[in-house]
Parts: C-alpha cells; structure tokens; sequence
C-alpha cells in the first residue's frame, strides 16, 4: 500500500445487482491503489420474470471481498475507522425467528407482483398513498411483494417472522444485529416521509405489525462487535463501527459531489436515474417521480429506469456483438437516427415516469437492412429518450432552467461509451459532466461515514471531481427529440395511462 494516503481510513461495501465490491478509501474519501475486490454472482431469473439471489450465497460473496482486501491491506487494516456499505434498494428477504432465511433476496427488477401492484392502486388512494410514502404502487416496492407473496405463497408467508432488506440480513450474519437505515427504508414505500416511522395506514392494510419490520435508525446508528468465526477471521474489525446499509442510489449523489440541489447526479449502471438531493422537505414530487431519503436531514428526488448497462449487455449478447469498446467505433459514426427504429427498452418493466411493471421491449421498424450497430444505437437512443422524459419533470418540478444545475454522470455503463454520453447530452440539451469517481457509489458511502465519525464536517462541502463537459449539439437535439417524441407516441398506443 502506497502511503501517500490520509487517515482513518474506511472499509466500503458496494453490493450492486450483479457484483459486490469492497473497496478501502482514505480519510479524505480517495480510493487508495489496489485495494479493493470484486466478484459477480447470478441472479435467479425466470420468463415469469423473478429476479432473486440465495441470500447466504451473497453473504458469501461479500464476505470473500472482504478478506481479499483486507489480505491487500496487510498492517495497514488496522488504520480502519469504520465499514460503510451501500447495497441495491428495493430488495425484499423474510426470515424467521432465528433470523434465517424462508425467501430469497427478491430484488427490484423482480416483475411477478405486477398484478398485486394494479390491485393496490384499485383498492386505495394512490394519488396521496405516494404523497406520503413518496413512491407509486409498483413491483419493485414492498407493498405489492408483500401482497404477491400473501396470495401466491401462503404457507411460505406464514414462517416469516420479520421483513428485511438484504443488509439487515448481512448485519445479523456478521454482527447478529441490525439497524435499516432510512435510506434503505424510504425506498421500501412503507415509510412515511413527513414522520420517518413505518406508515400505519398502509402497514395496517396489508395487516402488518411493527415487529414484521425492522428496527429503524439513521446513516450513523453504527453497531460493532462481529460473531463467530467473522470476529476471529476479521479481528481489525471486530470493534470499530459498521454503519447501517445505504441505498446506492443515494450514496452515488454524495460520491459524484451530488450532495446540493445544484448539482444532479445522473447515474447509468444496470439501471439509470436522475437525482436530486437536498429539495426542500415541502417538495412533493409528482406521481412519475419519487422521494426518497439520504438520511434523516436528505430527501432525494428522481426517476429512474429499470435499464442502463443490463439494456446494452443483453444486446451485445444477443446480437453477438464484441464487447462494447470494440463496438464503440461502429456506433459512433452512426448518423442519431438514421435506422428507422422506434424502441421501448422495458427489459425488466417500466419504472419512470408510466410504472407500467408488465411492460416488455419492443422494437418497431426493423427491416432487413438493419445491423446489428444500428440495434445497438438505437437502443443507446432509446435510453437518452426515457431519461430525457424524467430529466423535463424534474425541471418541471423544480422550476429550474437548464443553466441553473450542473449534471454529473456517474456508473459504468455511461462512463465506459463515449456515444452513449454524447447520445444523452444531444438528447437532454444539456451539458454532462462525466465523474472522474468510477466507484461513486462505494465512495459515497464512505464519506458518510467519515461525516459520521466527525472526519467531515458535512459531505455537501465535497467539490465534485469531473471531466470537460460533454456539450450537447442544438442539430442532434432537434433530430434526438423528434425521435423522443415518436417513442413516446409509440409508448401511448401500447402502454395507455
């Protein structure tokens, strides 16, 4: 390890939908060189369209990054402060009395509770529903799983003791305690917003009772002292704090320098979305977007899409196409739509803005001329549309013009194709501002915890670290926004309000 690095220093965990990462930052947040590990696990997916993992599998995956850094570390473990973790919202695990598993880890791209979503949005008031909890009806949340879950698997309900997320589930593994941060639970749709306690209406209608969920804190409630073999395989760890899960959506804001409402983190990695922290607390979004929580004293406000990165590699993979920076200079030079394609990427459902859980992509102008290059851009295309959909209701909301924020690009999938940043530049008309933090979801977690050990006074203070803007062109923005306004015509005919 160099030792051109500040301490304390913090051990991150970054549990995204496909892979996990432990990564060691310095006390100023700096990522320091060769410390960190990354595995990928599978999901359990099916046509019917679950989208699950074994939670003791994932445990295990997380737990050997965590020795594999901490093996890098060598000495240096011991200048460990803290453990921050940021994991994939949404996700939904029961567990029985003694805490182990009787469901998977069903996570947000899971679609089967489609139906139990529509019947929720039949039986109560939606409109003020989200105007509490800040989210709409929809598969990804806890209420339509719930109740999915209620009527399909009846028996399998009955053993759950306690609904949790999968970093509760790891806390209890590791540390046998938990703490659901409000982060984790503001993106459940079963916390009230105004009040930041579980909301009984809701809870009450789904005949659910305080010790069904967990024990609520917030981003600094940590909790030391591991269990079995992890205290004798971790000692360096074993007494400093571990602070509750973090959403990684939220935890990407701060580690992209989007900690005020001036600049908006734009984040692309399996999925995408548009974020704003820190609006003020009387804001309520529309029904197309959500609220959600940073923490007691950050709300967040956006739209996100179930696609990104996971749009492009099922093309590559599909199509056979070589990987995406040998692909890159066939796309690039691709007139913005020159291929006569009209595309609605719903792989995994429709989040932002319609909450159609049911959709499925549809591609609409296929001929055979088309290559498989012009599917590839046209997808690329189809996401700079949908984003630009969330990009002018949050505009709309927050009745701000475009030179008013700055928009930073964060996560792999948009920070690896030089294309697709121009695509969703030209399609926004705006300017985006590429983060030179590749890890801004595991960074983001640990400068809150570095906030919560008093290294940082407060994470807004943190500049962003960017690139040159990518500029948009006024001639591609009017072609890219014709092309938009196809999609959205051809999403009206299929995916009615």
């Amino acid at each position: 390890m160099s030792t051109k690095y500040h301490t304390p220093l913090i051990l991150a965990l970054d549990i995204g939908t496909s892979s996990t990462r432990a990564i060691l930052f310095d006390g100023t947040g700096t990522t320091i060189d060769g410390m960190s590990s990354q595995h990928t696990y599978p999901l359990q997916t099916s046509v019917a369209g679950e989208a699950s993992v074994d939670a003791d599998t994932l445990v295990g995956v997380v737990a050997q990054t965590i020795t594999e850094v901490l093996q890098k570390a060598g000495t240096q473990a011991k200048e460990i402060a803290a453990v921050a973790m940021d994991t994939f919202w949404h996700s939904l695990l029961g567990v029985d009395a003694s805490n182990r598993p009787v469901t998977p880890v069903i996570t947000w791209e899971d679609t089967r509770p489609f139906s139990a979503a529509m019947e929720l949005r039949q039986q109560l008031n939606e409109k003020s529903t989200h105007d509490r909890v800040g989210v709409r009806f929809h598969a990804s949340y806890w209420p339509a799983k719930l109740r999915w879950l209620h009527k399909e698997q009846p028996e399998l309900f009955q053993k759950v003791t306690q609904w949790i997320s999968f970093g509760e589930y790891l806390h209890r593994c590791f540390l046998g305690r938990s703490i659901c941060s409000l982060s984790m639970a503001s993106a459940t749709g079963l916390l009230n917003s105004s009040t930041q306690q579980w909301d009984h209406e809701l809870t009450d209608f789904l005949e659910l009772h305080d010790k069904q969920l967990p024990e609520l804190g917030d981003s600094h409630d940590g909790l030391t002292g591991l269990t079995g073999s992890y205290a004798s395989s971790w000692p360096v760890l074993h007494q400093v704090p571990w602070y509750p899960a973090l959403g990684d959506g939220a935890t990407a804001c701060i580690g992209s320098g989007c900690a005020t409402p001036t600049n908006w983190s734009l984040t692309m990695g399996t999925s995408s979305a548009i974020r704003v922290v820190g609006v003020a607390t009387n804001v309520v979004p529309p029904l197309g977007l959500w609220r959600y929580l940073v923490d007691a004293r950050r709300p967040v406000i956006g739209g996100a899409l179930s696609e990104g990165g996971n749009l492009i590699a099922w093309m590559d993979n599909s199509l056979q196409l070589p990987p995406i920076k040998e692909i890159e200079p066939l796309i690039k030079d691709l007139a913005p739509d020159s291929h006569g394609l009209t595309i609605l990427p719903f792989l995994s459902g429709e989040r932002s803005l319609g909450w159609h859980a049911d959709a499925r992509m549809t591609v609409a102008g296929i001929s055979n001329h088309t290559t498989p290059a012009e599917l590839m851009r046209a997808g690329m295309e189809a996401l700079g549309y949908r984003l630009y959909t969330i990009h002018e209701e949050l505009r709309s909301l927050l009745t701000m013009g475009l030179t008013d924020h700055k928009l930073i690009a964060s996560g792999g999938a948009l920070l690896s194709s030089p294309t697709l940043q121009g695509i969703v530049a030209d399609t926004l008309n705006t300017a985006i501002y590429p983060s030179i933090e590749h890890e801004a979801s595991a960074r983001g977690a640990a400068l809150l915890a570095l906030e919560a050990l008093g290294v940082i006074k407060d994470v807004a203070e943190i500049a962003p670290t960017i690139h040159e803007p990518v500029q948009p062109n006024a001639n591609r923005t009017a072609l890219y926004q014709k092309a938009a306004a196809r999609q959205q015509q051809l999403y009206q005919l299929l995916l009615p309000a």
